[in-house]
């Protein structure tokens, strides 16, 4: 019994033996093969051929020069390419980064029809962009998708490791185009519907001047931009947001109010604690006489400041007695003048002025004087003469 078995076991070991010596390879064929040696310069794998196959260090992988000591050991079972039969000395010349590459294109194009994102390392400047690698593979960034905001230096990318996705994806030619602003613009979406999703008016929020009009600054509050009027940056007079705000300046802002629909938030960084109309029953009373600066000229009047954000108007009808065209006529920005004070709405944070009172005050009530010959021939001008505007 014994020798039958041994002749059954023979006679597979003789079969088998004659199978692989009639296997056929082609160059182009893909195997699994097990690796039996690996020296400094190359790896021998047994791909259950006649001849074992033979990768030399250059097949090996797309990584530059390596020691193929470190890419494989003894034992494992890898895909190799057949890249010749007959090398010229009866080897078969196997590849490992043909497999490897087969493989990367196929991995690219899930990641490119799933959108996903992955990690590069960007290597070098190019025209236009930058490139990275793909595991050996190039890979171009275009300068434009490198960021949401423009890049003005590429070099400050290099080195650095970034997260990416596939925006072109072309095997024949070897074409790879990764963007970094795509992921950030669907992180800007989220990051946008969180925001108005939590929007409270009233409620304060830390937020990064993003931009300076000459109306007021603009706030990038993580997600969208919020704009601070000019108004709402000071209780004092600004001409120019830039005399507050600097781009880049970290701020905390309060919402007054926001509109989701027309994409509007608007926002103030003025301390209610410090609004000098707080005070302004105690320093101001209707009747008063008090010195201010004019700091606006519309065509029904001038707005006179008496201190830093405390002004009050004065309509077109309250500068003179005399009929006036415009205010400009007799008035300039930056005038001191003496105004009286005809009302004060606190709700409201107006204050009614006069300037034709002021004089009137300082002239005197011109009734008293008996001689009614000098009244007769004494006009207003003449009096007015004798009232000068403070420079």
């Amino acid at each position: 019994m014994e020798k039958d078995n041994l002749q059954e076991a023979s006679q597979n070991e003789i079969t088998e033996a004659l199978e692989k010596g009639i296997m056929k390879i082609n160059s182009g064929d893909i195997l699994l093969g097990k690796v039996i040696s690996v020296t400094e310069n190359e790896v021998i794998v047994n791909i259950g051929y006649m001849s074992d196959g033979i990768i030399s260090k250059e097949e090996l992988s797309d990584e530059g020069v390596i020691d193929p000591r470190e890419i494989v050991k003894m034992g494992d079972e890898i895909q190799v390419y057949i890249l010749e039969v007959n090398d010229g000395e009866g080897n078969i010349a196997l590849s490992k980064k043909r497999v490897d590459r087969i493989q990367i294109w196929l991995d690219l194009e899930k990641l490119s029809n799933s959108g996903a994102a992955f990690e590069v390392k960007v290597s070098e400047v190019v025209k236009g962009g930058v490139l990275a690698s793909i595991k050996g593979l190039r890979a171009f960034i275009p300068a434009s998708q490198l960021s949401l905001s423009y890049v003005e230096n590429l070099d400050e990318f290099v080195g650095k490791t970034i997260l990416v996705k596939i925006i072109e994806l072309d095997k024949e030619k070897k074409k790879i185009v990764l963007s970094k602003r795509e992921l950030e613009k669907i992180e800007a979406e989220i990051e946008k519907g969180n925001l108005w999703d939590n929007l409270k008016k009233g409620e304060k929020r830390m937020g990064k001047v993003s931009r300076l009009a000459p109306f007021g600054a603009f706030v990038d509050l993580g997600g969208a931009d919020g704009l601070i009027h000019i108004s709402q940056l000071s209780w004092k007079n600004v001409k120019d947001p830039s005399e507050i705000l600097t781009v880049g300046d970290l701020i905390e802002v309060t919402i007054l109010d926001f509109d989701k629909e027309r994409g509007r938030i608007s926002l103030g960084i003025k301390d209610e604690k410090l609004n000098p109309w707080n005070m302004v029953s105690m320093n101001y009373k209707t009747g008063d006489i008090v010195e201010g600066t004019i700091v606006r000229l519309l065509d029904f009047g001038a707005f006179v400041e008496m201190e830093s954000g405390i002004d009050g108007l004065v309509h077109i009808s309250q500068i003179s007695e005399e009929r006036i065209s415009k205010p400009s006529a007799v008035l300039n920005v930056g005038e001191k003048v003496k105004v009286k004070i005809l009302e004060i709405n606190e709700k409201d944070k107006k204050m009614s002025l006069s300037i034709k009172e002021a004089i009137k005050n300082e002239q005197g009530d011109f009734s008293q004087y008996n001689n009614k010959s000098e009244q007769a021939s004494t006009t207003l001008a003449d009096l007015l003469k004798g009232f000068k505007f403070e420079e």
